[in-house]
């Protein structure tokens, strides 16, 4: 089945917004359609949407002109599995102790490796990407200084994959947690893939805001890979949910945006303790002190 897509870029959330609802009611009808923020301090904001069929390209020009964005960007797309293309580009990953693959490479792991499980079709967060990666390494750092945690959350959880890789030095309860319910569903198997159901509790929240947290709080570790608009409006809530001498390990930060990260958690009582950068992504570990 052939896939297009259509993607524009619009000056504000507004009229993002505004074309993405009126997307819905095209003829053909697109099978998805997404509103994004640019996170490249630009103010730009990307609206996407994934069409079956060929889309009504004077239908798309009008949309556009209606709302003073550019002119749709329509392509076709090959058709192609995505997971054995996955399954043949993504090679096991290693950071420090932690070492990520798929089933297909499960005769690589290591034996003085901890092994983190995840598969191909379920590759948001398997340790590929700089983030995912420098937040691995991040813990490995602050393991090979001596530190210990009891009491761990990862917030914007994807796949689980920090979370697990928590649970794996530590014999207690990790909770993670995210706002999308599909996430939500594959954490959950990626944690039973792993065979750390119970030890992993997922769960679908915003933030910290859920009852289970609330409860577990305050923490001695959180994770929060996802993107420097929603970490800078976490950070009250980060410093009201982990404990003073904890840590929080912070990414999904393109490398401009890193200082105006820290200078929001600085003034929230924390104090950097390692900032480190993988191609265009960097990575913050940063201790509550107040």
């Amino acid at each position: 089945m052939p896939t297009f897509t259509a993607f524009t870029k619009t000056k504000g959330k507004a009229p993002a917004e505004a074309i993405g609802d009126a997307l819905e009611f095209l003829d053909p009808e697109p099978t998805g359609v997404g509103v994004f923020e640019i996170e490249d301090g630009s103010g730009l904001w990307e609206v996407g949407a994934y069409f079956t069929e060929a889309p009504d390209e004077i239908a798309l020009a009008l949309l556009a002109k209606a709302n003073d964005a550019p002119d749709f960007v329509i392509s076709e797309l090959p058709e192609t599995d995505w997971v054995a293309k996955v399954r043949r580009d993504l090679a096991p990953v290693e950071a420090g102790r932690f070492y990520v693959y798929g089933s297909h490479d499960a005769d690589t792991l290591p034996a003085d490796k901890i092994g983190l499980l995840i598969e191909a079709a379920m590759a948001f967060g398997t340790g590929h990407h700089g983030t995912t990666l420098g937040c691995l390494k991040a813990l490995d750092h602050l393991m090979a200084e001596g530190q210990s945690f009891d009491n761990v959350a990862d917030i914007g959880c994807g796949t689980a994959v920090l979370a697990m890789a928590a649970a794996k030095i530590s014999d207690k309860t990790v909770y993670a947690s995210d706002i999308d319910e599909v996430a939500v569903e594959v954490a959950e198997s990626n944690v039973r893939a792993n065979d750390l159901a119970g030890r992993v509790i997922c769960l679908e929240a915003a933030g910290f805001n859920h009852p289970v947290l609330s409860e577990k709080a305050p923490f001695d570790l959180v994770f929060a890979n996802i993107l420097k608009g929603p970490l800078v409006a976490l950070a009250p809530d980060m410093a009201a949910n982990v404990r003073p001498g904890g840590h929080v390990i912070l990414s999904g930060i393109l490398n401009p945006q890193a200082d105006e990260v820290v200078e929001v958690y600085t003034r929230s009582g924390f104090n950097l303790v390692e900032r480190q950068e993988i191609v265009d992504w960097t990575t913050l570990t940063m201790v509550r002190t107040a």
